[in-house]
């Protein structure tokens, strides 16, 4: 090394020197958790405890700077889980009415309209329960007809065949989804009354707004 270069090193090393003095000291901590009901505390955190609730206090002040919750069990977890899906699907169904009661103000333009598309749709439900009613009516007349066929063959003492029987099977199964059906169309004609109603009161809602814009 020559002589010049000999006070550039000097100095380079007590810049590193005075730098490395002047660097703040590592954070230093203090953890405290419960165990086996007894407070712990320690400057290391044991794997034992990393899901514990537990108390970080920071060593040279001792301050407490932070309270860490225990991490949950995996059954808290998958009722968190649970809870927050069912706040998701809760907000879409907020979403979509939202948007049907816009849809709805947007598509009628006085209450008039509304209330005769719904009257277009309690007539479709009216015309679907005289449906349901008719073939009800001709499943029931054709069981009972193959059932007195099956009677009768019994009073002869003759077997009743397996067709028949299939047969007999065959329109009970249809005549109880047909009455299924009709259960349902006469719920939905019972609720339209009461749909109606509800969609009016909040069409007022939402047009008074708009109306006192324009005025």
């Amino acid at each position: 090394m020559t002589s010049q270069a000999r006070p550039v090193a000097v100095a380079l090393l007590l810049a590193a020197t005075v730098a490395g003095a002047q660097a703040p000291a590592p954070e230093r901590k203090v953890y405290c958790w419960d165990e086996d009901g007894r407070r712990v505390c320690g400057d290391a955190l044991p794997a034992s405890a990393v899901n514990a609730a537990r108390t970080e206090i920071d060593a040279r002040s001792g301050l407490r700077t932070a309270e860490i919750a225990r991490a949950p069990t995996p059954e808290e977890r998958s009722a968190a889980d649970a809870a927050a899906a069912q706040a998701q699907r809760e907000a879409e169904a907020r979403g979509a009415l939202q948007r049907r009661e816009l849809a709805m103000v947007e598509s009628y333009a006085t209450e008039a309209d509304l209330r005769r598309a719904y009257g277009e749709r309690i007539v479709l439900v009216d015309e679907a329960i005289k449906t349901s009613h008719l073939g009800i009516a001709n499943l029931r007349t054709s069981l009972v007809s193959l059932l007195r066929q099956a009677a009768e063959l019994e009073l002869q003492d003759k077997p009743v065949g397996a067709t028949l029987v299939a047969g007999i099977r065959a329109q009970r199964a249809d005549l109880q989804r047909q009455a299924a059906v009709l259960e349902q169309q006469l719920g939905e004609q019972a609720a339209l009354g009461g749909d109606l109603r509800a969609a009016l009161a909040r069409y007022r809602e939402l047009k008074q707004p708009a109306a006192a814009v324009r005025d």
